[in-house]
């Protein structure tokens, strides 16, 4: 299939405000640094497992564990997912590069006092984070008045791009494809309640019987998890994981009405849901339990 040459489209980037809209600049700007702060952490789930992975065959083990190597392995990592991103956006490589030093910078800025013995590890990681944010900020500030650039996308990689949520889901659940295990019966409560809190900030539990169905499901995902709890042993096990994917269904349900929660986190949800609830069947499956 051949490539077509796009601009950043409506669906994915937002429209130049106006100079007249500075509410608009200004949510522009917050809406690129918040898709920073999730390529950046898309980069470190989806390269971390893989440096370990090539670290025990090589030896590297012990290098990578050291603070210092792990500081400039993080940073490569937002990079990286940072980079890829940026540029599906359209954004110059000129921004990119420094959006990347913007990585680097404060890490190499706290290393020199660690390697003097003035820092420990914990401070270094924390440290290099704090003065990351200022200059993340800096550099989205200098090239906010940006327009997007000529990109070139494949057909298939727009596809995929559109479907970032269900791409997100499957990242953060990688450690456990490696080593299914069962989650705690209490996490199930995160299930109801993500709905009920996400209803509330947006006013959208209003409608008729929308506020009923929120406040059914919670009490049945209550019940469940105090049951599992309860129980105990492998039959908790088979509860949590029905419960886990069970609400795939009440996501997918709420993806197609469009009702309470915005779609991408119907998506995002129902793919968690489901990837983790035939996890755990594999981990009972397999004796885990």
């Amino acid at each position: 299939m051949d490539n077509t040459l796009v601009y950043a489209d409506s669906s994915t980037v937002a429209p130049s405000p106006s100079p007249a809209a500075p509410g608009g600049r200004t949510r522009r700007l917050w809406w690129h640094l918040a898709e920073m702060a999730l390529a950046m952490v898309v980069g470190m789930l989806l390269l971390g497992p893989l440096w370990d992975a090539a670290g025990v065959p090589l030896g590297l083990s012990g290098t990578l564990g050291r603070p210092d190597v792990a500081a400039l392995v993080m940073a490569t990592n937002m990079t990286i997912g940072m980079t890829v991103w940026m540029r599906y956006r359209a954004h110059h490589w000129r921004g990119v590069v420094e959006m990347a030093a913007a990585m680097y910078v404060p890490f190499l800025l706290v290393l020199v006092p660690f390697w003097a013995g003035r820092l420990d590890g914990e401070a270094l990681m924390l440290g290099g984070h704090l003065l990351m944010v200022p200059a993340m900020v800096l550099v989205a500030v200098r090239h906010r008045h940006e327009s997007p650039v000529a990109v070139r996308r494949h057909p298939a990689v727009v596809a995929l791009a559109r479907r970032w949520p269900a791409g997100l889901a499957l990242l953060m659940t990688v450690e456990l494809w490696v080593e299914p295990r069962i989650l705690s019966p209490w996490t199930m409560l995160v299930l109801p309640g993500g709905y009920l809190l996400i209803g509330v900030a947006r006013r959208t539990l209003r409608g008729p019987g929308v506020l009923a169905t929120q406040l059914v499901g919670l009490v049945v995902w209550v019940a469940l998890t105090l049951t599992a709890v309860a129980v105990g042993g492998r039959t908790a096990a088979w509860l949590v994981a029905l419960g886990w994917l069970v609400h795939g269904g009440w996501d997918l349900v709420h993806h197609r009405t469009g009702r309470v929660v915005p779609g991408g986190y119907a998506e995002w949800c129902g793919v968690l849901d489901v990837t983790l609830g035939g996890i755990m069947i594999v981990a009972i499956l397999t004796g885990a339990v």
